[in-house]
């Protein structure tokens, strides 16, 4: 079993198939306020952006991982995506963000499963001595996920984020790989 294998899901590289998945994520403006994105993606954009995806981490400074489900009957079904972003090699430390795109795959435990995954990978494989992740402080869900892997709310950046509702605050979390070197 693969590393990047789980019970249900399992995180691969991307394809070119990917690319009308990435198209619909990254222009739903719905999510544009997690993702801090203000304009809408081009297919020609995504599509070099997929095949640029060979470059590894140290390259890239960047990992984008595709969550597959296991279906029933043997079919896997792309449910999401999990990123380490701001791949710092010199201090061994990345952020990371998950997206679970459609609300029917939503606690199921699916994300929490690829967090995991991504997690022993990030520590085992890459050795990084950290991981954090910025989290809007209203979004309790993803704070609670976050907290079940150890990571610590270690600061708040106050009215961070101008939404459609007004300021949001920023929490910062960290976790911290005591037993990396």
């Amino acid at each position: 079993m693969s590393i990047l294998t789980g019970n249900s899901i399992k995180l691969r590289a991307l394809e070119p198939s990917d690319v009308d998945l990435l198209y619909s994520w990254e222009n739903n403006s719905e999510i544009w306020c997690v993702s801090n994105t203000l304009v809408p993606f081009s297919r020609f954009v995504l599509e070099k952006y997929i095949a640029d995806s060979h470059m590894d981490i140290f390259q890239a400074k960047q990992l984008r991982l595709m969550i597959d489900h296991f279906n029933p009957g043997g079919r896997n079904e792309t449910i999401g995506a999990i990123d380490l972003y701001d791949f710092d090699p010199m201090h061994r430390r990345a952020g990371i963000g998950i997206l679970i795109s459609d609300e029917k795959h939503r606690n199921r435990g699916f994300a929490s499963e690829a967090l995991h995954l991504l997690i022993n990978y990030s520590f085992s494989v890459l050795q990084l001595h950290q991981l954090f992740c910025y989290i809007d402080c209203d979004n309790k869900i993803s704070i609670k996920l976050f907290e079940k892997f150890r990571f610590k709310i270690t600061g708040e950046k106050k009215d961070w984020n101008r939404t459609p509702e007004g300021w949001k605050s920023e929490y910062m979390l960290q976790l911290i790989n005591h037993h990396s070197g």
